[in-house]
């Protein structure tokens, strides 16, 4: 079977209403149909649900989607029966009179999609049920919890590797957003995948605006963010169940609607706390990094890295919350060397045989921060893709590139610094130390290993210990030290350090800044003009709907769809058929609605002219 264009196209538009693919997701869906298994490595964004969710509506059948995120399969499921698509979850959050009707329905053939958690599914009852519920296609998400190598192994995933003798006509796909080369071939041998097709697309996220301040009074910092985007939701993450609530609490004083998020909670407090800011009644959840991988929210317009997060993966995934409707966003991340200390303390409680990797990896989010290259080229070379371009237009560092200066007097000291402990005590040591070297420091270790004798002791009155720091890890980045992953992180000079120091070379670095925290006036990627004033009248609408139906508002329409009315005023169901989101379903039950409120709008106010204002122009849709 290999469907065309049209015979895909038609149910895109009738159920999600979208009227084009994202780039892998035809492929994938063609395969699938076509009964091959599939890989699929989407980022956060990137639009994995449609890849099952399609082909569950054009085969007969139940196609079942394994996952461990709980509030993640209501969300979908909410979505999917306000698009008109038969589907139901099951999870250990339903009480036995809530699952009896379901399983009924499953025995009935009612349903084209069931979500499903690992545990539950592989109940030996359970999986008999699943067996005479003609299974067309299992879809394996967060796939990479099934490997030891992933960032997030969950024993009760390596289960599903009884899957497919039980299934063996059922094609499985397994779908994640973070993989190396060595957990996908983990995914492959633990699903027993036939000769899958293997898609990967690109990580880079356009629409995402990547910044690095130096963090002064973090609580202030945050706060003036957040007033600059009085209309914005999004997430505030933070290193402590502590620091979350204190920070949520600040917030609130300020007049800013925030929650906390952490594991300190009951259940029952952070189901609520989610709902709350699904819903858009609070404005701000304050989490560690749990929060996040079970929603779906499509408008997080900003996250904020209150503290440094563990390693670029994590902060990766954590940004990946922001923009997943494809509009502007933005990713803010406070940098302060005090953080990494803490971080420093952390590792050290952890196994001997962990510590080595995770200074490795807290080493390469330190060098992110202060790196002076473009973020956006950073992160992609993290995961293996090279950015095409010099200049990203989309990180603080291409929008304002740091002022330089000649660094090789700064230079020299430093790496002098390093060669003379060395030389005297015949082992290196740390950054903080070569820095209190420079500084004249009076402290007991100086004095017990008589480092006040060396030449190089006190000569750096010049910048104070926190400009030493970044000075130093800008070598360290420049590749003139090297930082060893061991428990005292000591510095050694490389080969190119000793050539600097032997030939005097001349050394340039760069100044740190503090860039502004509001928005710049600017046209940013997947931006969308509209009538800003009809676009805050159909928001109060959509509210209004999605609480007369308990629903979060962008399971009504996303603020993609909401933005391309308030551009295109659409008068007639025709017109708002147009509109990308807008199917059969949501026509029949909004249109009047939202039509009505256009037309209203109208009759007191002028209609805004924009550049390709027609609906044959392209129009972004949001990321599914």
């Amino acid at each position: 079977m290999n469907p065309d264009d049209s015979l895909l196209l038609g149910p895109l538009k009738k159920f999600f209403g979208f009227t084009s693919f994202r780039p892998l997701q035809r492929d994938i869906i063609r395969d699938t149909l076509a009964g091959r298994d599939v890989l699929a490595l989407l980022p956060t964004g990137g639009g994995k649900s449609l890849c099952f969710q399609l082909p569950a509506l054009l085969r007969p059948g139940l196609t079942v989607v394994v996952s461990p995120l709980i509030a993640l399969m209501k969300d979908q499921v909410d979505a999917l029966q306000a698009a008109g698509i038969a589907a139901t979850f099951l999870n250990s959050s339903l009480a036995a009179g809530e699952s009896r009707p379901r399983l009924r329905g499953l025995h009935q053939g009612e349903y084209r999609l069931l979500y499903v958690a690992p545990e539950r599914l592989m109940l030996s009852g359970f999986l008999e049920d699943l067996q005479r519920w003609n299974v067309n296609l299992i879809a394996v998400d967060e796939a990479h919890c099934i490997s030891e190598w992933g960032h997030d192994f969950r024993p009760e995933y390596r289960q599903l590797s009884q899957l497919r003798p039980l299934f063996p006509g059922a094609p499985m796909m397994a779908l994640t957003a973070t993989a190396t080369a060595r957990v996908r071939e983990d995914i492959v041998e633990q699903l027993h995948l036939r000769e899958p097709r293997r898609f990967v697309a690109s990580f880079n996220r356009p629409n995402l605006t990547y910044r690095v301040v130096a963090k002064s009074k973090p609580s202030r910092q945050v706060i003036e963010f957040l007033r600059s985007r009085p209309r914005e939701s999004g997430i505030v993450y933070c290193q402590s169940r502590k620091g979350a609530e204190a920070l949520a609490a600040h917030l609130n004083e300020s007049n800013i609607p925030a929650r906390p998020y952490h594991a300190g909670l009951t259940p029952g407090e952070r189901t609520a706390h989610q709902e709350l800011f699904l819903r858009d009644e609070v404005r701000v959840i304050c989490a560690t990094i749990a929060f996040g991988m079970g929603i779906n929210k499509p408008n997080v317009r900003f996250v904020v890295h209150h503290d440094l997060p563990k390693n670029i993966e994590g902060y990766y995934q954590e940004t990946g919350r922001a923009g997943r409707d494809g509009l502007p966003a933005d990713c803010l991340l406070l940098f302060s060397p005090g953080d990494a200390i803490k971080q420093q303390r952390f590792i050290e409680e952890k196994p001997p045989d962990e510590q080595r990797v995770a200074r490795g990896q807290l080493q390469q989010i330190i060098h992110y921060a202060d790196s002076s290259a473009c973020r956006r080229a950073e992160l992609l070379r993290y995961f293996g893709e090279t950015f095409p371009g010099d200049n990203c237009g989309g990180c603080d560092n291409c929008l304002s590139p740091r002022a330089t200066f000649d660094g090789t007097q700064a230079a020299l000291k430093f790496l002098s610094c390093v060669y003379r402990v060395a030389q005297k005590s015949g082992f290196g040591v740390g950054l903080n130390r070569i820095v209190e070297i420079l500084t004249g420091a009076e402290s007991e270790e100086i004095r017990r290993w008589r480092h006040e004798t060396l030449s190089t002791y006190g000569i750096g009155g010049e910048h104070s210990r926190a400009e030493w720091q970044a000075i130093g890890r800008e070598l360290i980045r420049l590749g003139h030290l090297r930082q060893a992953a061991e428990k005292y992180s000591v510095l050694e000079l490389t080969a190119e350090g000793r050539a600097v120091l032997r030939e005097r070379r001349k050394i340039v670095l760069t100044k740190p800044v503090t860039v502004p925290a509001a928005p710049e006036k600017r046209a940013r990627a997947g931006e969308i003009a509209c009538d800003e004033a009809l676009f805050e009248q159909l928001r109060r609408l959509r509210k209004q709907l999605a609480d007369q139906r308990n629903l979060p508002a962008y399971i009504v329409f996303s603020d993609v769809a909401l933005r391309q009315m308030a551009r295109h005023y659409p008068a007639s169901r025709g017109q708002f058929m147009r509109i990308s989101g807008v199917g059969e379903k949501k026509l029949a039950e909004y249109g009047a609605a939202f039509l009505g409120e256009i037309g209203a709008f109208l009759q007191t106010n002028p209609r805004q002219i924009f550049a390709d204002d027609s609906f044959t122009a392209p129009l972004i849709r949001p990321r599914f």
